[in-house]
């Protein structure tokens, strides 16, 4: 949901110095954002969710499943008849919006520490069942430096997670327990390690299926969904910059391991293969990075930390039909 594409750096390490940067700072300082259309993506995208979200609240309060399509169109009708149904949807739209707005600020923030011609967030809309296909930045500026290439890339699951947690704590004390939810739905979302962990906290003992999650916890499960793609180590995904950073130019050949591990996994969710057929024709080139210092321990410590949101926020299946 949120890759990034850099420009080619100088085909030479010596030509960082001298003319590299400062014709870097002299096209960046001419660089205008495009204020009207990130506020007008932003507002589609705020639209295409609050629709979703008004869907996932009228379902909440009625103890219907999150996705049932034979009885939804009714609370889509409710958008045009009912004006204060909109109002519904706010708790998931804008929780979502923060969300993703909290981890695209953290690459542009890490963008402008190092001087790093960025531009602003775009937003997505998207009618599908969230309404949205994220956000990205675009990265004008080549990145010379492995330690700052690592930084941008983690910069992004990290703040965005600093939002997703309380955002899951607060929607799990909203949701409540209707026993036999998951059966009655045309889809049945995964659940992902990180859910597992506070679900088991505060309904110890309720099976995952028969928790109603509140639309607040499915706009951080949507946030915890993103996170896990963005930190698959392929390509320039977040987790690519962060596996380039590490690997170098053992890079490629590790994106490839990665992007084949999708196609077992495609046999049991068949999105993986789509998946794994984008990333391979379009997303695994990485620019070369000419340095060969280290990244330092703290670092290090923070690409475990990047491993472990992965490993919690990832699922094998995050959507599901009834049927299987």
């Amino acid at each position: 949901m949120s890759a990034h594409e850099f420009p080619s750096p100088p085909s030479s390490p010596e030509a960082v110095n001298g003319r590299g940067f400062s014709h870097f700072f002299r096209s960046a300082s001419r660089t205008r954002h495009r204020y009207w259309l990130h506020i007008l993506l932003f507002l589609f995208t705020l639209v295409t969710t609050s629709a979703v979200g008004a869907r996932l609240a009228y379902n909440f309060r009625h103890n219907r499943p999150a996705i049932d399509v034979s009885q939804d169109l009714e609370s889509y009708i409710r958008l045009f008849t009912d004006p204060r149904a909109w109002i519904d949807g706010l708790p998931f739209s804008l929780t979502l919006l923060v969300i993703l707005l909290a981890h695209e600020l953290g690459h542009y923030s890490a963008c402008v520490h190092y001087r790093l011609d960025a531009s602003l967030p775009y937003f997505l809309p998207s009618p599908t069942v969230i309404g949205t296909l994220g956000a990205f930045i675009r990265i004008r500026a080549p990145i010379y430096s492995k330690r700052v290439l690592f930084d941008v890339g983690i910069a992004g699951p990290i703040a965005g997670y600093v939002f997703l947690l309380p955002a899951l704590v607060i929607g799990l004390a909203l949701s409540k327990v209707v026993p036999g939810l998951a059966a009655r739905g045309d889809l049945i979302f995964g659940t992902p390690a990180i859910f597992h962990i506070f679900q088991w906290a505060m309904f110890p003992g309720v099976p995952a299926q028969d928790i109603s999650l509140h639309p607040v916890a499915r706009a951080a499960w949507v946030g915890v969904f993103a996170t896990a793609l963005n930190l698959l180590p392929i390509g320039q995904l977040d987790g690519g910059h962060i596996l380039y950073a590490f690997f170098g130019e053992r890079h490629r050949l590790l994106s490839r391991i990665f992007v084949a591990s999708l196609v077992p996994m495609g046999l049991v969710y068949w999105p993986w293969l789509l998946w794994a057929a984008i990333l391979f024709f379009f997303g695994m080139r990485h620019p070369m990075v000419y340095d060969h210092s280290e990244l330092g321990p703290i670092r290090k410590r923070l690409g475990v930390l990047a491993l472990a949101l992965l490993v919690l926020s990832f699922m094998v299946a995050p959507i599901e039909t009834s049927g299987g």
